[in-house]
């Protein structure tokens, strides 16, 4: 056995293949000894992974290259050698919200353009009639969750800055918040949407599959200076995550039962199931919604780390003002994730591009063309 491994993890079901490598023994077969630790909020799992007290944590993938890049917080190079999930996030409202939107929807209700444009209507109404900005919720500045919501409504025409108001909350605390009327809406990763639903508190609007065709969500990461004195450890656990998502994707029912335990996720396994099946219950009276592509683990190469999706996410920053646009900080974004190391672990040859993001708005997205990406979009914050 190797040293003792901390690894920090949100109670979320793209924590799957962390999970279920240390609960079906797949890290102790690689000679890891790994204590999983369960953290309340991103911002409690960076700061411990960036001063040392976990080796390795499941991480927001935008996290990884703010911290790399020192925006936000002190500055910390991370390595992201493997992808946890790909997709997996879902858009949720109010009932009264969802009613509002379908009264002023000129088109089909799951496509994204068709409720952008209605939610442009909600608000303009609402403007109007001098009522408070309606309130969302994202899980930190720093995520996929931000900028979908944000890439979503501006599509519309909604300035997610001067229309709405975002604010931050950690994702087990997402369905609270919406019950007490604090949010009347949240984009949030599983199960958190569903358990909303299934209160009958929350409709399911989208599936970020609607928004984006291929958006990596969490990575595994790993301090940059650690993972290089410790190549072979990262190497195991990279072995171990990879054959922890290909039994997921054959076990669906025994891998919701372990993510259901009270120290891991913590809801029904049945939730669990669901989200791993693509077949979600979208409304309180039942509907279900199926989508293949809901969530990815581990299929379709969604382990292997893509520096195009780096890419994106780096734009997206620039786009919302977080970060000024410079060529050195988009090189140092996408060398944070880490296909080599991927495939050296693995024994792969490296793989063939990866599939495109596929934005539902707005040109096709090519990394070497951030500023193109950019002046394609009327709201933002960024100037050239």
């Amino acid at each position: 056995m190797s040293a003792p491994l901390r690894i920090g993890f949100i109670p979320l079901v793209d924590a799957a293949a962390l999970i279920v490598a240390v609960d079906k023994g797949f890290t102790a077969a690689e000679g890891l000894d790994v204590t999983l630790i369960r953290e309340v909020s991103w911002s409690n799992v960076r700061d411990k992974l960036n001063i040392g007290l976990f080796d390795a944590a499941h991480l927001l993938a935008p996290v990884a290259i703010a911290s790399s890049l020192g925006i936000g917080h002190v500055k910390v190079p991370i390595s992201a050698p493997f992808n946890l999930g790909v997709n997996g996030n879902a858009i949720t409202v109010t009932p009264a919200l969802h009613a509002d939107l379908m009264a002023h929807l000129d088109g089909d209700r799951f496509d994204p353009m068709a409720t952008a444009l209605a939610l442009a209507r909600v608000v303009a109404k609402r403007r109007k009639k001098g009522a408070e900005p309606l309130t969302f919720g994202m899980t930190f500045p720093f995520s996929t969750h931000n900028y979908q919501l944000r890439f979503w409504m501006a599509a519309g025409g909604v300035d997610p800055d001067e229309d709405v108001r975002l604010v931050v909350l950690p994702p087990p605390y997402m369905v609270d918040s919406i019950k007490s009327g604090h949010v009347d809406g949240f984009c949030v990763g599983a199960p958190w949407n569903s358990i909303a639903v299934d209160l009958g508190i929350g409709y399911i609007l989208h599936f970020v599959s609607d928004i984006l065709v291929r958006a990596v969500e969490k990575v595994l990461a790993l301090r940059q200076s650690w993972a290089e004195k410790n190549p072979d450890t990262v190497a195991a656990l990279i072995r171990a995550c990879s054959r922890a998502a290909d039994f997921i994707e054959h076990n669906h029912a025994e891998a919701a039962h372990i993510l259901s335990q009270p120290e891991r996720i913590g809801v029904g396994a049945d939730v669990v199931q669901r989200t791993l099946d693509g077949r979600l219950k979208i409304a309180p009276d039942g509907v279900l919604r199926e989508h293949a592509r809901y969530l990815l683990v581990g299929r379709e190469g969604a382990g292997r780390p893509d520096p195009v999706q780096a890419a994106w996410l780096y734009a997206q920053m620039v786009r919302w003002g977080q970060t000024p646009l410079s060529p050195d900080a988009l090189k140092t974004a996408m060398a944070v994730f880490r296909p080599d190391i991927y495939d050296h672990a693995l024994g792969a040859p490296a793989a063939a591009e990866a599939a495109p993001i596929g934005a539902f708005a707005g040109p096709p997205f090519a990394a070497d063309d951030v500023p193109g990406h950019l002046k394609a979009f009327k709201i933002g914050r960024w100037t050239a």
